[in-house]
């Protein structure tokens, strides 16, 4: 039995490198009857075979996991955005912010282009939010060693709207990976996908990145109850303001006595965070129990 991590999944085959060599494996009907996917990102047991193929025999405890896109295990999501074309909508940055939020996971503010657009405005909203923030632009390298500095060592999924380069930015700090790119639709403005499917990528022994098809991937299936009930706690900026609402269970949306809305008010919280959290709010709160576990039924 080898151990190792699945870097690609593909037409039903996991590619899992052992450190030694990289074996194309399918996964054991077990898992389909306890319905669980192996993702991209786990460690996993593999039974290897003589022709040099293998099986996914088990697969170690994850620290994390996302659906969509399908990955395991990483460490931070590097959030790639633009004041440039495509400009990005602070609200689907603020969307997955949350969702990594949920599952534990750090966030990489990384704002592209900088050399159509400074990307100052972005930088300095979630610099104040806590986030590491920085500003690169694929074209020219500015920017690329500090990202580096932030990548480096942990495994990484890169995502953004489409167009924003984020395989443009993996190009640029390893030129060998020569990832499909596309350009922006000066008519849309936005890009199209070049991104099919999640693959890992190494840009040195310890340093591990996924490209992901982009913020659309991140569907509804992850906006489920468990993020309706700690969405406030998901809004790191708002944390110094919760416990001093006055009523218990504050929504933090109209009250009066809410100290979230003061803060607001004062400045200390940015209004595009408070409309992002207000329009999160608005898209859970139909949501019932009854309907999540219908949902995570289906196949």
């Amino acid at each position: 039995m080898s151990r190792g991590i699945i870097e690609k999944a593909l037409s039903g085959f996991y590619y899992v490198n052992t450190g030694t060599r990289m074996v194309a494996c399918r996964a054991r009907g077990k898992f389909r009857k306890e319905k669980i996917s192996p993702l991209v990102g786990d460690w996993v047991q593999v039974q290897e075979l003589s022709d040099g193929s293998g099986y996914v025999e088990a697969i170690e405890p994850r620290k994390c996991e996302f659906l969509r896109p399908a990955v395991a295990n990483i460490d931070q999501l590097v959030v790639i955005a633009s004041e440039a074309v495509p400009v990005s909508d602070p609200y689907l940055i603020d969307r997955v912010c949350a969702i990594a939020e949920l599952k534990g996971c750090g966030v990489v503010i990384c704002v592209n282009k900088c050399d159509l657009e400074s990307g100052a405005g972005l930088e300095e909203l979630y610099c104040r939010v806590g986030y590491p923030t920085v500003r690169v632009s694929a074209e020219t390298g500015e920017g690329m060693e500090k990202l580096y500095g932030l990548i480096s060592g942990k495994l990484s999924a890169f995502t953004g709207n489409s167009g924003v380069g984020k395989s443009s930015i993996l190009n640029r700090l390893y030129p060998a990976l020569g990832i499909e790119t596309s350009s922006v639709s000066e008519k849309l403005g936005r890009g199209r996908h070049t991104t099919r499917h999640v693959e890992l990528f190494r840009l040195d022994e310890c340093t591990l990145v996924v490209d992901t098809p982009g913020f659309s991937s991140f569907d509804t299936t992850e906006l489920d109850l468990a993020l309706k009930k700690a969405l406030p706690e998901t809004f790191r900026d708002f944390a110094p303001y919760r416990d001093a609402c006055r009523f218990v269970g504050c929504s933090h949306t109209k009250e009066k006595g809410c100290a979230v809305l003061r803060a607001l008010e004062e400045g200390k919280i940015a209004p595009s965070r408070h409309e992002s959290y207000v329009r999160l709010y608005d898209e859970l709160k139909p949501l019932k129990d009854w309907e999540v576990r219908k949902g995570k039924e289906k196949p």
